[in-house]
């Protein structure tokens, strides 16, 4: 399996508001950059989508090292919550439903197809990938935000929005 390094980071301006994500996909001697803005959504949003956006570019099955600084992201996975959430339809053990459960299904399908180890870094810190993702998704969220996070904006009617999205 090919080995990837991936570095993903979240922004959001004025939450809900303006956000972006960042990522950076390593692999040998190859490195891509990917980013995009989104007129209105939430930092914890982002940064889920970073991972899933990076993670959509790989072919094939990689076992992939995922650097974030988003504890929500790395802890959520590694600690497999997201995958009790989604065997309990979305309920936390506190009876609430979780938030964002779009994104975590389809991180969780991702998930099934590499060998990935989540990795939490500190953010703003000495990590030179970390930051540049930073930048990009900082950049994403003032550039020009005009995708649509249509699941937040526009949630189906059998989801509410004050439960499942943030």
């Amino acid at each position: 399996m090919e080995k990837v390094e991936i570095y993903t980071d979240g922004a959001c301006s004025a939450p809900p508001g303006p956000g972006g994500y960042g990522a950076i996909i390593m692999s040998g001697s190859h490195t891509q950059e990917i980013s995009q803005g989104f007129r209105l959504t939430t930092n914890n949003r982002m940064e889920v989508l970073a991972a899933i956006e990076a993670l959509t570019l790989l072919e094939g099955s990689c076992t992939v090292s995922l650097y974030s600084d988003s504890k929500y992201l790395v802890d959520s996975i590694s600690k497999g919550w997201a995958k009790k959430w989604q065997a309990n339809h979305w309920k936390k053990s506190d009876g609430a439903y979780a938030k964002n459960q779009d994104l975590w299904a389809r991180l969780l399908e991702l998930n099934k197809k590499h060998t990935i180890t989540f990795n939490w870094v500190k953010g703003h810190s000495d990590n030179e990938h970390n930051n540049r993702c930073d930048e990009l998704a900082t950049t994403a969220t003032k550039e020009d935000p005009t995708k649509i996070d249509t699941p937040y904006e526009k949630p189906t009617p059998l989801e509410d929005p004050q439960t499942t999205l943030f």
